[in-house]
């Protein structure tokens, strides 16, 4: 059996975050009374005309924009057919082939294409445990209906579960700093589906793909595409066939339901919109769109790298998140003499790490820890006034109250031990209480010495620098 390799492309739908519909001059909302944000356009009703949203077109080419797109000089509006309850005209109005964006590029990852349509409405499932008594009923709230949508369609480039979650964290972002969508997946304003093959490796030729939908989470985005990807290895390993199929995967249960037979895009039937002309972009458009964009996040990982030296992973790391990136340059730049990968270093590492600490997701930008104070922290750490462990003691303590670094190293008596004469004699006398320790450091087990240096700085509260008691515990052993 030849190895297998992965290929997964992403199908994003982002809902915009105009004031009205795609199509109507309905107000859009989230949580209202069902069907109370309805018109005779948006429910269907015979002889009425669809107009097309300003503003949801502006919103649209500001992303082609940010994500590299071509965008076609006249692009159409098709009719896709199939007959559901969520949709009241019996299709819905998108773009098939002539979408209003193409062959873009996202970080390694490329566009495939980018295209304006509307939203169905919304199911609600109900049986004997819900709201509304009775086994199988099923409500339509039409509130939802006719929201502007652009999805995004990748080109099969991915090659793992982990690689997709990254990429759609690293989409989400892109997207919220344009300010065209609050791409909120738990209120569905970001829905990813994922289309999910395995191949021979180094193989050109497609696999059959199936497709997971909806996953509300990239955690679950990944957890779901792993379960795919296990599932199909499986399968081809016992000599069985992937059919063509629309999966569910269940987060609770980590289980894939199948939903139904995976359509082809001659089962909607396209044809052209009679009722809408076709979006022709001006100059003056697309220049709006282009000039509108803020500092995007791989255009900030390049900055960090090129200008600040930062490295690849601290760099991505913080622009995935402004307000972090944010956090970061404020703190940079009140760390007199502290170099900027340094200071990186503390807001993804041992600043990420407290926050975890305290029991929750919360962001540097979000903490009761200012920039000023990391700043002061970082400082007092470089010019060795306290001890790097002593730092994350007080580190911890800012996370807790907020404060000044100074105000705690002095409460704790943090200050790192100046006294060689002291420091030494600690170190003294903790290699005599550790001979076992002592003796496999003398025979060459460097990793012993890490007993040691762990008792010294309990010993001294974590007063002492770890490079120089590493160097007087070597010297009590004659081996330096």
């Amino acid at each position: 059996m030849p190895e297998l390799e992965a290929v997964i492309g992403l199908e994003i739908h982002v809902q915009l975050a105009t004031k009205t519909k795609m199509f109507c001059g309905c107000e859009l909302s989230f949580g209202a009374e069902p069907n109370v944000h309805t018109c005779p356009i948006c429910l269907a009703h015979p002889g009425v005309l669809p107009v097309p949203n300003e503003e949801a077109i502006r919103y649209a080419l500001q992303i082609a924009a940010a994500l590299g797109c071509e965008v076609a000089p006249r692009s159409i509006f098709h009719r896709k057919n199939y007959f559901y309850p969520d949709s009241p005209k019996a299709y819905q109005i998108s773009q098939y082939d002539i979408p209003l964006a193409s062959k873009g590029r996202l970080g390694e990852i490329r566009i495939h294409r980018a295209h304006l349509e509307e939203d169905a409405a919304k199911m609600i499932h109900v049986g004997e445990s819900g709201r509304i008594q009775g086994s199988g009923t099923s409500l339509v709230d039409f509130n939802r209906g006719g929201t502007p949508l652009v999805e995004i369609v990748t080109e099969p480039d991915l090659r793992s579960a982990g690689e997709a979650a990254q990429w759609a964290r690293l989409l989400r972002t892109t997207i919220r700093q344009l300010g065209v969508s609050d791409v909120n997946m738990e209120e569905g304003s970001l829905r990813v589906d994922a289309n999910v093959s395995l191949r021979p490796a180094g193989s050109v030729e497609l696999g059959t793909k199936t497709e997971l939908k909806n996953m509300n989470s990239f955690r679950f985005l990944q957890r779901g595409v792993e379960a795919e990807l296990g599932r199909q290895r499986e399968l081809i390993e016992a000599g069985g066939a992937v059919v063509q199929e629309t999966l569910h995967y269940e987060p609770q249960s980590g289980s894939l339901t199948s939903l139904r037979s995976k359509e082809e895009a001659h089962d909607y039937r396209y044809f052209p919109e009679p009722d809408l002309v076709p979006l022709a972009p001006t100059e003056a458009m697309l220049r709006e769109a282009r000039e509108s964009l803020p500092e995007l996040p791989m255009a900030r990982v390049r900055r960090y790298q090129e200008e600040l030296g930062l490295a690849q992973d601290p760099a991505t790391q913080l622009a995935a998140d402004p307000e972090t990136a944010d956090f970061f340059e404020q703190t940079a730049t009140q760390a007199d003499g502290v170099e900027p990968r340094i200071v990186a270093n503390w807001v993804t590492g041992e600043l990420a790490a407290a926050l975890r600490q305290d029991g929750g997701e919360a962001r540097a930008a979000d903490s009761k820890v200012e920039p000023a104070a990391l700043a002061a922290l970082v400082v007092m750490v470089g010019a060795r006034k306290i001890s790097h462990g002593a730092g994350k003691a007080v580190l911890a303590a800012l996370v807790a109250e907020g404060g000044e670094p100074a105000s705690i190293v002095e409460r704790e008596g943090l200050t790192q031990i100046s006294d060689s004469g002291e420091l030494e004699s600690v170190v003294a006398a903790t290699v005599e209480a550790n001979p076992e320790a002592a003796a496999q450091v003398r025979e060459g087990n460097e990793k012993a010495i890490g007993v040691i240096v762990g008792a010294v700085m309990r010993e001294t509260k974590g007063r002492a620098d770890g490079g120089e008691v590493k160097g007087l515990i070597r010297s009590q052993l004659g081996l330096d």
